[in-house]
């Protein structure tokens, strides 16, 4: 920040405005007040600004009319918005409408002074990278590889997402990039000199999620031996990308939906609550829309998160890309240390390239190393690959149905609840391997929850003997 930084408040209330001017004025910035949107645009006109702060009701206009007009004048300018007490849906509607931020009155001055910081931190340009250039704040941290034309639309949006502080939700198959792409949104954003701290919400166990996401107080429960932080917490200042969001149970859906609203948390024990300076990234492989039409995720919780979708496209969408990546990730391997074959024949590049990847990125990792441990020549050859040259249809790859008589004859002596296991653990191991135990892959396709493989996985047996292989 600098001393010459100007902000415009606009709002009709004296009080509200001499508030906003004299908080800003001891953070060394001038401002310049205006009541209504006719005087705003009057002083946009004259003058330059780093930051608009703007009411969402005013005389002559609201809020959303300023948003929209700095958005189509003045592009680089960041906009927030004051919103009415408990008013979600005006604080949704001017995000989703390009402001940066929201502030609900009455107005918290900590919540202020952090948002003019990360407003005014924000790059007041934008501009490409080169492919192939590392993330800014993370060497070693490639950008999302290819110039196909749904990767060059990622990649734009990617960066007008870094220049907002609104909740983000990330959707794509398995294995797609989602991860990488709340990095980059985060690293090229406002926030990248504060923590990216990733969650799988399908690996957390129900009756740890409050005190995992939002911590807890000493001797709030057996074991609980001194105050500790939660997810929340470690995220103070930077982004907190939920993963897998739509495994969190309805009980945790509300208290996340309340964190967000309020932009506070309560620890497990505590009772008062702490401001939280966090901005969310959600990503799932699944519609969260469909799970709300099932009543397995809450609508206004739903509304929060994607306020903004960013859709990442699937490997057999962009099949262009197929070399770039193969190469990018050969050249790692080599970087590495890995002196083993580091190109592709014509006809391996041409077996890739056909094949569909239902594990996309990831699995064409998965591919090439397994093809590294193979090739016993100077490059990888198409057989090296071990890929099918055709895919097989959903109904050719779908475990079989379970029948009597495909019953093996050694269960048909066994107790009933024996033979059930039996039975299950045959159809896990089947779907396992057909997405390369790839886990929430292989929920899918069985038709049930990541939490309720982990689940049987751990009960049948499975999981030990995986993890004792390597």
């Amino acid at each position: 920040m600098s001393a010459r930084s100007h902000i415009l408040v606009v709002d009709d209330e004296a009080d509200i405005r001499e508030l906003l001017d004299m908080t800003l004025a001891r953070m060394g910035l001038e401002a310049h007040c205006a009541s209504t949107t006719t005087e705003a645009y009057a002083l946009l006109a004259k003058n330059s600004y780093d930051l608009c702060l703007t009411d969402m009701r005013l005389p002559d206009g609201d809020g959303l009319t300023v948003v929209e007009y700095v958005a189509k004048h003045h592009p680089n300018l960041p906009v927030a918005v004051i919103t009415a007490h408990g008013s979600a849906e005006n604080a949704v509607a001017a995000l989703k409408a390009g402001a940066f931020d929201y502030l609900a009155k009455p107005v918290s001055l900590d919540q202020l002074r952090t948002l003019v910081r990360s407003a005014l931190k924000l790059p007041r340009t934008t501009q490409r990278r080169a492919q192939g250039e590392e993330a800014p704040g993370q060497p070693g941290t490639p950008l999302l590889i290819g110039d196909s034309g749904p990767m060059r639309a990622v990649r734009a949006m990617i960066d007008r997402l870094a220049r907002t502080q609104a909740p983000i939700h990330i959707t794509g198959e398995s294995g797609s990039g989602k991860e990488l792409a709340a990095r980059l949104i985060h690293t090229r954003g406002s926030r990248n000199d504060g923590p990216f701290v990733p969650v799988n919400c399908g690996a957390i166990p129900e009756n740890l999620m409050e005190s995992e996401f939002f911590g807890y107080r000493k001797g709030a429960f057996t074991g609980a031996a001194a105050d500790r932080g939660g997810f929340f917490q470690a995220a103070s200042g930077g982004t907190l990308f939920l993963d897998e969001v739509a495994e969190l149970p309805l009980p945790m859906q509300v208290k996340l939906l309340r964190a967000i609203q309020e932009k506070k948390v309560r620890k497990v024990g505590s009772t008062g609550e702490d401001s939280s300076d966090v901005r969310i990234i959600s990503a799932t492989h699944r519609s969260l829309g469909e799970e709300v039409q099932r009543g397995r995720f809450r609508q206004d919780l739903y509304y929060r998160l994607n306020v903004i979708e960013l859709k990442m496209p699937a490997l057999r969408e962009m099949r262009e890309d197929i070399p770039a990546l193969a190469g990018t990730i050969l050249r790692r391997h080599a970087a590495a240390g890995d002196d083993r074959a580091s190109r592709l024949s014509a006809a391996a590049v041409e077996r890739l390239v056909n094949y569909d990847f239902p594990g996309n990125v990831r699995e064409l990792e998965n591919v090439l190393e397994r093809a590294l441990a193979l090739t016993a020549g100077a490059e990888i050859r198409a057989e090296d690959l071990q890929l099918a040259p055709a895919q097989l249809t959903p109904a050719q790859v779908a475990p079989p149905p379970v029948t009597q008589d495909a019953t093996p004859a050694i269960l048909s002596g066994l107790p009933l609840q024996e033979r059930l296991d039996a039975v299950e653990r045959q159809a896990i191991l089947a779907a396992l391997e057909q997405t390369r135990y790839n886990r929430t892959a292989a929920a899918k396709r069985l038709g049930i929850t990541f939490r309720a493989l982990r689940y049987r996985m751990e009960r049948l047996g499975i999981k030990e003997e995986l993890d004792s292989k390597g």
